[in-house]
């Protein structure tokens, strides 16, 4: 075999073997104007979710009044308002109206009971009560009768509003969700703010 034959027949062995060297491989360049995006994994941290207006807390508090009120014919929340310049939640009752002045109420004293409203000759659904209490020198609420004349019978240095304990029941984590909504509506309004007392 002649000296070019030799090297013809050793080129066409390494090209059928692969044993030649190693192609280089290229990365194409990005296109114009795209961007790589990272992969947002599911473990990054969420947004903090605001917190609720003034006006979104009162919207609150009214609603749920009003939807959950007793209908008893004594207990029943007929209006309910809230004047943000005053800082007053007014609720109108059969009996009526009483105004809880929110820039003076203690948040910490929030304290919720039930009671039979019934008498001996009317039997009444159960009433879930929610009842806070004005800081020291400061009354809670003022209260008026049907004639819209001050009820001087009537305890200054609480107020309480009402629910029917049956409707109540049937909504999750009422009392949970109504707590936070009043503590953050009277902080809102000027009243002194939720602590923790018995912490280290």
């Amino acid at each position: 075999m002649t000296g070019l034959a030799r090297i013809c027949a050793t080129a066409l062995l390494l090209a059928t073997c692969g044993c030649g060297p190693d192609p280089i491989h290229t990365t194409p360049a990005a296109e114009p104007g795209r961007v790589a995006h990272k992969a947002t994994g599911s473990g990054q941290a969420h947004a903090k979710k605001p917190e609720p207006t003034q006006h979104e807390l009162a919207d609150y508090v009214r609603g749920k009044l009003l939807e959950l009120s007793p209908n008893d014919g004594i207990n029943d929340n007929q209006d309910v308002s809230f004047d943000a310049a005053t800082g007053v939640l007014s609720v109108t009752q059969p009996d009526g109206r009483c105004d809880v002045f929110l820039a003076a109420i203690n948040s910490n004293s929030l304290l919720w009971e039930t009671f039979d409203p019934s008498d001996t000759y009317h039997p009444r659904a159960k009433v879930l009560r929610v009842t806070v209490t004005a800081l020291g020198g400061q009354k809670a609420r003022t209260c008026y009768d049907t004639h819209d004349q001050v009820d001087a019978s009537v305890a200054r240095n609480r107020a309480r509003l009402l629910f029917s304990l049956p409707k109540t029941d049937a909504v999750p984590n009422f009392q949970q969700n109504m707590t936070k909504a009043l503590q953050k509506l009277i902080l809102s309004a000027g009243g002194a703010p939720e602590k923790d007392l018995f912490s280290n």
